[in-house]
């Protein structure tokens, strides 16, 4: 009886982890998904080492390891981060910003950006130090953050406040590296850009988006590390819980 009684248990044991797993798989797959920042091309708004969640939802849903959707959701609006299918290698997973939707003409002058002939509204930050912290500095104006996380040579940038669509983020430029060009994005694709504007490999170097290629759009940062700090500092505490603009 008693060793009925244990398989029992160990059977409704094996069924909640089975059913547990199902379940993280299924909204892995469809819902929210991790994504780790492999690169300074997002600088200064993510920083390499930290970890994002991905809302996948919300620009409709796909079957798994496929770019069949099922439901398409909305579009993505101009100004949002997200991450989609490297159009050069399908292989890779990339994260950007969206600049140009479909249709639009984009034009980046130097350290000028042009969405339609307009440029973007831009604003020159203000850091200020904050006594007692030496891994931030006060930001003003104030939006879409308060403080800023200090990166290598941060000083060696022009850093902006931007408004693209009606989403206020940050952006940086230091020397240009692209011929001044315009580019009209064609129907079904976007003009992705880093927000590392000079030190970002982005749609003026590999082209347009394609909608199917899209996976969703960045949430916030649940984790961050800084690998370069020694071991006691190499968690950005601070940046947990950051929504990204």
């Amino acid at each position: 009886m008693n060793g009925k009684k244990k398989k029992s248990k160990f059977l409704e044991t094996v069924e909640s982890i089975g059913v547990a797993l199902l379940i993280a798989l299924a909204i892995r797959s469809f819902v929210v998904e991790p994504f780790k920042i492999p690169s300074s091309s997002m600088v200064p708004t993510l920083l390499v080492g930290d970890q994002i969640f991905v809302n996948k939802f919300i620009y409709g849903l796909r079957i798994p390891f496929t770019k069949t959707r099922v439901w398409d959701g909305r579009d993505p609006r101009r100004g949002e981060v997200f991450v989609f299918i490297y159009p050069k290698d399908e292989g890779l997973d990339f994260i950007k910003r969206v600049v140009g939707l479909p249709g639009d003409r984009i034009r980046v002058d130097k350290d000028k950006l042009y969405v339609n002939g307009e440029p973007v509204p831009e604003t020159p930050l203000l850091l200020k130090n904050i006594p007692g912290n030496k891994n931030q500095v006060a930001v003003e104006p104030p939006v879409p953050y308060k403080k800023m996380t200090l990166f290598p040579d941060w000083r060696e940038y022009k850093i902006i406040q931007e408004k693209l669509g009606d989403i206020f983020h940050w952006a940086q430029y230091d020397t240009a590296w692209f011929p001044d060009t315009e580019f009209e994005v064609p129907p079904g694709y976007y003009f992705a850009m880093g927000d590392n504007r000079d030190h970002s490999s982005d749609s003026r170097d590999w082209g347009f988006v394609p909608r199917q290629n899209i996976k969703g759009q960045a949430m916030f940062i649940w984790l961050s590390f800084d690998w370069d700090k020694p071991w006691l500092d190499i968690i950005r505490w601070h940046r947990f819980g950051r929504w990204i603009y």
